[in-house]
């Protein structure tokens, strides 16, 4: 799944069992955002609301919340 969180563009895949999380650059790449770490634990549907749990102090006025966004 893709999101912007709180205005950083990063994707959220499951391999393995494990979640593994990347920055999405403007230009197609893709580096490992080591500081967005999820349990394996956490399901699916609940993703989002770890992730903005997690990443809540990169909120501002312009991006206030962490939202799903297409593809």
């Amino acid at each position: 799944m893709r999101l912007d969180v709180f205005g950083k563009s990063v994707e959220v895949v499951k391999r393995d069992s494990q979640w593994c999380t990347f920055y999405l650059g403007n230009e197609g790449k893709k580096r490992a955002a080591m500081d967005i770490t999820i349990p394996s634990s956490v399901p699916e549907s609940e993703v989002v609301a770890y992730v903005a749990d997690l990443c809540h102090e990169w909120a501002t006025s312009a991006h206030p919340s962490v939202t799903v966004t297409k593809p």
